[in-house]
């Protein structure tokens, strides 16, 4: 099952603005900032990896229930629901 272009760019998205955020928890280790800082930095990376996760395993839902075969979408939902699981 392949991802949807359009879900295939927002998630993209989501995670260069992720990576840059990544870039600036490692600045921030560096230079020395407040541990507190880091962490709030840190939980808005974890947050939007996440969501990003989240987003993908949405759009393979869908793609699922959308499925005409029912063997073929209830072995399908029942991996997505273990892939979701697996980032909660």
């Amino acid at each position: 099952m392949q991802i949807e272009t359009e879900t295939v760019e927002q998630v993209t998205k989501r995670l260069r603005r992720a990576e840059g955020q990544i870039r600036g928890v490692i600045a921030m280790l560096e230079a020395g900032r407040d541990c507190a800082e880091v962490v709030t930095q840190l939980a808005a990376v974890s947050k939007a990896l996440d969501r990003a996760g989240f987003t993908v395993i949405a759009s393979g839902l869908e793609q699922c229930v959308a499925s005409e075969d029912a063997a073929e979408r209830a072995t399908s939902v029942a991996k997505m629901e273990k892939l979701f699981l697996s980032l909660a």
